[in-house]
């Protein structure tokens, strides 16, 4: 533990490191992901060639990838910006299938109501899909939330200091305490970030709630009982 406080600094400047590393790239890869999932809902013929190709993309080795991605894209091998690139790669492998079966999971009937009353492709998109698919991308985040953060740790073998710095200077110099420490860290790190998808969630989308389930499914209850009487 002495190795803990007199090094706690120095923690807490590569779990800093480690956030600024996996927010872009989990935000990239969320955006990026939505459009290309609802493509694979609405176009049946592209779903299997994109469902495909993300699998393939998350076999590539990790290390592998960040070896290879300087040259694509100019930036030094201990450059943040291909590591960043590399884990909103993998991110987007991850969520795509999500997506795609969140907007498969919006009954027909919705979409069939909403176009009735007007609405154009892109306003129902936005004011209907998007929201009736929310709870299943979330969970789809809250996946890509773990693995990312899981994931940065990687970059350290290459030079990227991060949470996963203490694991290979650890490593190196025998010190089990600090092995430890950055385990401990990573996973603290990454059910922080969780915890704030699930709170986002409940914010955002308040029709998601358990509370609120039960509350519709009680005054439905309630009006069909009032209407027997």
């Amino acid at each position: 533990m002495t190795w803990l406080w007199q090094n706690l600094g120095r923690v807490g400047e590569l779990a800093l490191i480690h956030l600024a590393l996996s927010v872009p790239a989990i935000i990239l890869s969320f955006v990026i992901a939505i459009p290309i999932g609802y493509l694979a809902h609405r176009q049946r013929w592209a779903r299997g060639v994109l469902l495909a190709l993300c699998g393939l993309l998350y076999a590539i080795p990790s290390l592998a990838l960040l070896i290879a991605l300087p040259a694509a894209t100019g930036f030094g091998l201990r450059s943040p910006v291909n590591l960043v690139i590399a884990l909103t790669m993998y991110g987007v492998a991850v969520i795509v299938r999500t997506a795609a079966d969140a907007f498969d999971a919006v009954e027909p009937d919705t979409r069939l109501a909403a176009t009735a009353l007007g609405y154009s492709g892109a306003r129902r998109f936005w004011a209907v899909e998007l929201p009736l698919a929310g709870p299943v991308l979330l969970a789809g985040l809250r996946v890509v939330v773990v693995s990312t953060v899981s994931l940065v740790t990687v970059g350290a073998v290459i030079g990227v200091a991060n949470l996963g710095s203490l694991f290979t200077d650890g490593f190196q110099r025998g010190i089990e305490v600090e092995i430890i420490t950055g385990i401990v860290a990573t996973m603290a790190l990454a059910l922080l970030l969780d915890g704030a998808c699930v709170l986002g969630g409940r914010v955002l989308m308040p029709w998601s709630r358990p509370d609120a389930a039960t509350s519709r499914a009680t005054a439905t209850a309630m009006m069909k009982a009032a209407d027997q009487l």
